[in-house]
């Protein structure tokens, strides 16, 4: 599929998917308009190494329907802006901070561009905290254009914070249950020069009501994690901390996982074998 908009492609792929997300009960969308102190289950994670944000200024690149964006916000920054390139995630993301009475720029705000435009649509050097959550990178087909939008957003003394996939995760066949409980390698774990993973499936990832979907195919690209490292430090960030854990916040591995609390899905045995996500930490120089 040589000359593809990959963008393109993937903002319909997400623009379908956006209004069966947010009525999702994967989503807990009711719960975050019930409850003021809600947070979402992946913020929750987040919160021994995030910090306090207290009177941080806060941007969240590719932040879908808005869920961790107002998690940002409950966790008592002073603004965060959510960023995407999806109009239909964005429709939904206004609609939950109307429903939570977090709109008109109050204190979250959203902003629709593609994050390599960001700068082109938010302040430079205006942020203290730059917010990527889980399954964000894998649409980014250069990470070191994306490490330069980072360095560009944040102040000097500004933090990156990523919880995402591990490559090592990415790279691993998740389509065929193995009874010897092997996990193979398919996938690429390195960065291929802008050269996609084409993937056609007509579903989501959340539990929703019957659809026959018009968007089956995306693109996904892969970094390794040395690749990340390097670009964010070639920006001009130095990075003060990476974690690597042994769980992921959905089945990645049908047949080979279990939930164990919290929305996370571990291994069923032998968890040491593979790192599962990563956070990773950098400050602005």
């Amino acid at each position: 599929m040589a000359n593809v908009d990959w963008e393109s492609l993937n903002r319909k792929n997400w623009d379908e998917r956006a209004p069966l997300h947010a009525a999702s009960p994967d989503y807990n969308i009711q719960d975050f308009i019930a409850d003021p102190n809600y947070l979402s289950e992946v913020a929750r994670f987040d919160i021994p190494l995030l910090g306090d944000i207290s009177g941080l200024r806060c941007v969240h690149l590719q932040c879908h329907i808005g869920t961790d964006t107002l998690s940002l916000a409950r966790r008592g920054a002073a603004s965060v802006t959510g960023l995407d390139f999806s109009p239909a995630s964005l429709t939904e993301a206004r609609k939950l901070a109307a429903a939570t009475h977090r709109s008109g720029g109050e204190k979250v705000d959203f902003v629709e561009a593609s994050v390599y435009a960001a700068l082109s649509v938010l302040p430079s050097q205006a942020f203290d905290l730059v917010f990527t959550g889980i399954g964000a990178l894998c649409w980014i087909p250069d990470v070191r254009r994306w490490a330069g939008v980072v360095a560009g957003l944040l102040r000097p003394g500004g933090r990156l914070f990523i919880r995402e996939a591990h490559p090592m995760l990415c790279a691993l066949d998740d389509n065929v249950p193995r009874e010897d409980g092997r996990l193979v390698v398919k996938h690429p774990y390195f960065e291929r020069g802008g050269q996609a993973s084409v993937f056609d499936e007509g579903s989501t990832y959340v539990r929703h009501e019957p659809h026959e979907f018009e968007n089956t195919v995306s693109a996904e690209f892969s970094h390794g994690m040395g690749e990340i490292v390097q670009a964010l430090l070639d920006a001009g960030l130095r990075v003060t901390g990476l974690a690597e854990h042994q769980s992921v916040p959905w089945d990645a591995i049908p047949g080979q996982m279990e939930e164990i609390g919290g929305g996370e899905y571990a291994l069923k045995s032998e968890r040491w074998r593979v790192p599962l996500t990563y956070t990773l930490q950098a400050v602005k120089q």
